[in-house]
């Protein structure tokens, strides 16, 4: 019988006092369980973390080169590698080193690391978006997955740039993409352009070299769900196993909140002796929102009843293992399931259309414009203008005389 067929407990304790995962298997262990996995998954996780660290050892990888190990062992298994027995490195070994990784960034050990298709120009222009416009991580996201394109087709030497090049760019690129995708290709570039600028990387002036995308301002109508849809989807989320979703549903369709800032929320946002919401909006901007009686019981609810015990500042979290902080994908799922739960039939299936949702709410009870706006805290007056095409009647509150010569 070849040698290491069967693994047993003393030799997992020797491969993880042997391996880079030493000093820190024990608190891993912890933190697995903090998380909330079975006593049972977590022996598994320490028999597969030390299969994989036992592989790293032997192939000369050290601790500072954990990441490295990652990315071998992932290439080893796609290529189709497997495991001789089951104490040899496998995928849910590999699985387990990227736990292990995510676990030695929670608690410091490791920085997290930025996109690793960004360039060190574009990684600067990311670190000068969050520190002098503040701009969101998902804002910020989009921009790059329109910046990397355009560095990738003019280079990395911004002294270079010209409007001939930047035109003839962005006309390649309208040929493949719709009018709304255009438009938000130029804001990010345009966005580049001004760092280029502001760091003296390319001639003042250059940003004005970005064609305009034509296209009519606010020429659709707000997509929507009636008062029936909205109270179908809250019963939805009714009973002690949905206190967080009728937590995050009310937040959406009573105050208008966007995914990402529902994401963001942490205990000190919320004052209960005042009875409001702190938010941080777009270029960091704090605002507040008053906490409803309805929302402020479904919250109470959730911390009281349903909120996993996990030490960390974030409002909402994960149901299932590993526990952590939600992130805007994660309502933007949820709220895909409260409409496949309370039958409701719509096309859009995002967070977004409960924001859209709460503003028409608002217009149709008789609330102004001018207060819509505040809540959904709008900079620009004609984005809140633009809910009143749900109600022919509302448009006399927006409508201007017309210019021309009086009928006959």
């Amino acid at each position: 019988m070849p040698t290491g067929v069967y693994v047993r407990k003393n030799a997992v304790e020797d491969r993880l006092k042997a391996g880079m995962a030493a000093e820190h298997a024990a608190d891993f262990a912890q933190w697995l369980r903090e998380r909330r996995y079975t006593p049972r998954t977590v022996i598994e996780k320490m028999r597969l973390l030390a299969s994989w660290t036992h592989w790293a050892r032997a192939d000369n990888y050290t601790s500072a080169a954990v990441r490295e190990a990652y990315g071998a062992s992932f290439a080893l298994i796609r290529a189709g590698q497997c495991p001789r027995f089951r104490g040899d490195v496998n995928k849910d070994a590999v699985e387990t080193a990227k736990l292990f990784i995510a676990y030695l960034e929670d608690r410091g050990v490791l920085a997290c690391l930025p996109a690793k298709s960004a360039t060190p120009l574009v990684a600067e222009f990311m670190a000068w978006a969050r520190e002098q416009c503040g701009l969101a991580e998902t804002t910020l996201a989009t921009y790059i997955g329109t910046i990397l394109p355009f560095v990738d087709a003019l280079g990395e030497r911004p002294a270079a740039y010209d409007a001939v090049t930047i035109r003839a760019y962005m006309a390649e690129r309208a040929k493949a993409v719709s009018v709304a995708r255009m438009k938000g290709i130029s804001v990010g570039i345009r966005a580049f352009l001004r760092f280029l600028i502001a760091t003296g990387r390319c001639r003042p002036g250059l940003d004005h070299a970005m064609p305009n995308v034509a296209g009519w301002q606010l020429a659709s109508i707000p997509r929507f769900l009636p008062d029936a849809d909205i109270a179908r989807i809250i019963t939805a989320c009714d009973g002690e196993r949905r206190l967080r979703d009728r937590a995050i549903i009310l937040l959406l369709v009573r105050l208008g909140l966007r995914a990402s800032e529902v994401a963001r929320l942490s205990f000190d946002d919320i004052d209960w002796r005042r009875g409001s919401i702190r938010l941080f909006g777009k270029g960091r901007r704090e605002e507040l929102l008053p906490l409803t009686q309805e929302i402020g019981d479904a919250l109470l609810a959730y911390i009281e009843r349903g909120r996993p015990p996990l030490a960390v500042p974030s409002l909402f979290i994960t149901e299932y293992a590993p526990l952590r902080p939600i992130d805007r994908i994660t309502v933007k799922c949820l709220v895909k399931r409260a409409l496949k739960r309370g039958c409701v039939e719509s096309h859009y299936k995002g967070a977004h259309i409960l924001r859209h949702s709460a503003a028409t709410a608002m217009l149709r009870h008789g609330v102004s414009l001018t207060n819509v706006g505040t809540v959904l805290r709008h900079r620009s007056p004609a984005m809140t203008a633009h809910y009143a095409k749900v109600d022919i009647t509302l448009l006399s509150a927006i409508a201007q005389p017309w210019p021309g010569r009086s009928p006959c």
